[in-house]
């Protein structure tokens, strides 16, 4: 698919996004074994890197149906299929099994060694040069083929004040999802812009308590979203919106200012997309308390 496909219309929370090349573009992979100096570099310059390959392909489909077979019992994942595939059943899935689960997952042993997996950490220790700590709190998010809704504008550190803002965030998609499937899409050049209405925000916020500024924000935003409306941010800072056919074994590393969001799962197979986003920083870093605890519904952040 290239960009002047004339079929190529992407939604998000019923936005469509524009087509033209000034609106939207492709991101830019990279070789996960170039110099270190390198990639720091592309990501300095870039805001993220998309790693091609860096995990075992295989790992991550293994883990792709490990969660899809959990998920069965819920009726989740449509009848005789292979959970690897994450064909959705339709509506009718139990959600109370399917909320279990999602709490479960994330506290499987095989989860947390999937986020620790030697490559992730060998590249963390290599690109922030020093011992890595990985954020208790992590996500394994499934979005359903269908007009659903989809992640709104947001840049990270909305949702982390209470540390170092020398994180790193690792969006890994959990199976191939290729641009119609609703990945993670990235607004070109905003890291900048986003750094500039934080150092605004502390600002206009000094005086208030460090507990009621670390929140001040996100609780003045939709959930810590900038905007549903992708079209018209990129409108408002002459920007595009970059997108990708990602692969398993591909993982996303970006900033925590660079503005990011997700178009909607429009897959034609009815394949559910799975993905997680993990947190990296040096230990010696100041960390986010309350990113000590595993992920619930109700914490909050």
């Amino acid at each position: 698919m290239t960009l002047l496909d004339s079929h190529l219309t992407l939604t998000s929370n019923g936005f469509t996004l524009a087509s033209t090349p000034d609106r939207l573009g492709r991101l830019v992979p990279t070789d996960p074994n170039l110099p270190y100096a390198e990639l720091r570099e592309q990501y300095q310059a870039q805001g993220y890197l998309w790693l091609k390959g860096i995990l075992d392909r295989d790992a991550v489909l293994d883990f792709r149906r490990r969660f899809f077979s959990a998920m069965a019992e819920a009726g989740l994942i449509a009848e005789g299929s292979d959970p690897v595939d994450g064909i959705y059943a339709g509506q009718g899935e139990d959600r109370q099994i399917v909320h279990k689960v999602l709490l479960e997952s994330v506290r499987w042993a095989a989860y947390e060694a999937f986020c620790l997996a030697e490559p992730i950490v060998r590249f963390y220790e290599n690109f922030l040069e020093g011992p890595t700590y990985l954020h208790k709190r992590k996500l394994l998010r499934h979005v359903l083929p269908g007009p659903y809704g989809a992640t709104g504008a947001h840049y990270d550190l909305v949702y982390l004040r209470g540390g170092t803002d020398r994180i790193c965030t690792s969006w890994i998609p959990i199976g191939d999802t290729p641009v119609e499937m609703g990945g993670l899409i990235y607004l070109e050049g905003s890291d900048p812009w986003a750094r500039q209405m934080e150092q605004e925000f502390n600002q206009r916020n000094a005086h208030l308590p460090r507990e009621e500024r670390i929140s001040a924000f996100k609780d003045s935003m939709y959930g810590g979203w900038l905007t549903k409306d992708l079209p018209s941010l990129a409108d408002r800072i002459n920007s595009r919106w970059l997108i990708a056919d990602y692969e398993a074994g591909d993982m996303m590393v970006h900033s925590p200012y660079i503005i990011h969001a997700a178009t909607t799962n429009e897959s034609a197979e009815g394949r559910i997309r799975l993905s997680t986003d993990i947190r990296y920083q040096l230990i010696r870093d100041e960390i986010d308390v309350r990113w000590a605890n595993h992920w619930s519904f109700d914490d909050m952040l």
